[in-house]
């Protein structure tokens, strides 16, 4: 079966994140050899991969809430921190309730 279409959260990754993906499934899942890899650390891949988590969970949020993913997309590659990115976000929220009792 061939695919059509690419999922959306796969087409908001950038070349570098599908890169690590293919290395990690070659690897069968080995953060260990995937640092090999690399040249670096165990903590530093786990921390790439959970930043590639993120970027996942965002873009699958991203079609509910496209504000709020930017914010959140922009904090995980750290373009802006995150106590702002939090205020932020509660603010955008905050004007969403007030825009439903109007």
């Amino acid at each position: 079966m061939a695919m059509d279409v690419i999922p959306e959260w796969m087409a908001a990754l950038d070349e570098e994140d599908l890169a690590f993906i293919k290395r990690f499934v070659m690897a069968s899942g080995s953060l260990k050899e995937i640092a090999g890899q690399y040249g670096v650390t165990y903590p530093t891949v786990r921390l790439r991969l959970d930043k590639l988590i993120q970027k996942i969970k965002i873009s699958e949020e991203s079609a509910e809430e496209p504000y709020i993913a930017l914010i959140k997309r922009l904090a995980v590659n750290d373009k802006l921190d995150l106590e702002t990115a939090k205020i932020l976000i509660q603010e955008y929220k905050r004007g969403r309730k007030e825009e439903k009792y109007e």
